[in-house]
């Protein structure tokens, strides 16, 4: 949000919600966590922009990025999605 905050770009309202979110260690619903793991696929190509990673002149990419927990909230969005995915499973049996 720092980010967001000194360089007037980057998210969107529902990006700065999920930052809210995530700070705040809210419990997210599947479809939250659904909407990260889309959020984080669709959005890799930005990490080839200009400024991505840069903290002194971060892209609006990078900011957003962040934003919804960076690399560590992508990889734990996956691997939330695969616990879902394998209690949906067990259940199914």
């Amino acid at each position: 949000m720092r980010l967001r905050r000194e360089f007037n770009r980057g998210g969107t309202v529902i990006g700065v919600a999920r930052a809210r979110d995530l700070s705040n260690r809210r419990k997210l619903s599947t479809e939250t966590v659904e909407r990260m793991v889309s959020y984080f696929a669709r959005h890799a190509i930005d990490k080839q922009a200009k400024g991505f990673g840069d903290g002194k002149e971060p892209s609006a990419g990078y900011i957003a990025w962040l934003l919804w927990g960076g690399d560590e909230g992508r990889d734990w969005a996956r691997r939330k999605m695969a616990a879902i995915a394998g209690q949906d499973e067990r259940k199914r049996a």
